[in-house]
C-alpha cells in the first residue's frame, strides 16, 4: 500500500490495475493511498475498432479484470489506463524487438502523432471514464540517432518505442496536450475521476 497524506477517506480502497513504474510514480504524486494489482490483459485490436475505441476497450477490460480479483472487497475502486501511440489509423503498441522499435521511430520521425490514454475507474456500484489526447511532433531523426536510442534499451515496454520522460524527450519538437498523459497516466483527468468517486478530496 502506498502512503497517503492526511485527510483522505479511509473507508474507500483504491487499486491500480497496472505494474507500470511510470503509472505508479504518477499516481503516487496525488497523495492518495493505493495498492497494485498484477494483470495480464491481451492487447489485440479488432478489425472493426477505431484506434480510440481500442484503447478505451483495453483500459476497461483491465479495470473490470482488476475488480473481479477483488470480489467481496467492500468499497474497492479500481483504476486502469491504456496508452497507445497513433499515427493516422495505425496503432503503435509496444515493439516486439529492437528492429520493430527502430521501424516505429523511423515512421514517427518528422511527423506528428497522437498519444491517447483512456482511464477507467470502476467499483461494484459504477464506472467512470476519462480520455487524454495529446499531439506529439518529432523532429527529423538521423539513422544514427535512432540506432543509438534503440541501443539504449529504453524503448522496451513503451508504446511507440519511446519514453518521453527519458532520452527520447530530445526528439520532441512540439507537444500539445498532457505530458503525464503521454507518460501513461494523465494526472488532471485522474484526479478529476478520483474526486468524482470521492476517493480524493
Amino acid at each position: 500500500m502506498y502512503p497517503a497524506c492526511s485527510g483522505y477517506p479511509a473507508r474507500m480502497s483504491l487499486y491500480l490495475a497496472s505494474r507500470s513504474p511510470r503509472r505508479l510514480e504518477l499516481l503516487a504524486r496525488l497523495g492518495v493511498p493505493f495498492s497494485v494489482l498484477d494483470l495480464d490483459i491481451p492487447e489485440i485490436r479488432s478489425a472493426d475498432e477505431s484506434p480510440r475505441q481500442y484503447v478505451a476497450r483495453v483500459a476497461r477490460q483491465k479495470a473490470e479484470a482488476g475488480l473481479a480479483q477483488l470480489a467481496g472487497t467492500p468499497d474497492a475502486w479500481v483504476l486502469a489506463a491504456d496508452t497507445e501511440v497513433i499515427l493516422g489509423d495505425e496503432v503503435f503498441g509496444k515493439p516486439a524487438n529492437a528492429a520493430d522499435a527502430a521501424a516505429m521511430l523511423a515512421r514517427l520521425a518528422g511527423a506528428t502523432h497522437q498519444v491517447v490514454t483512456v482511464l477507467w475507474l470502476v467499483s461494484a456500484d459504477g464506472a467512470l471514464q476519462a480520455e487524454s489526447v495529446s499531439e506529439v511532433s518529432f523532429a527529423a531523426l538521423a539513422d544514427a540517432q535512432i540506432a543509438a536510442y534503440v541501443a539504449s534499451g529504453e524503448w522496451q515496454g513503451k508504446a511507440g518505442g519511446y519514453a518521453i520522460q527519458g532520452m527520447a524527450e530530445v526528439f520532441v519538437s512540439r507537444l500539445c496536450g498532457s505530458y503525464s498523459g503521454v507518460m501513461g497516466l494523465p494526472l488532471h483527468e485522474t484526479a478529476t475521476l478520483l474526486r468524482k468517486a470521492g476517493v480524493l478530496v
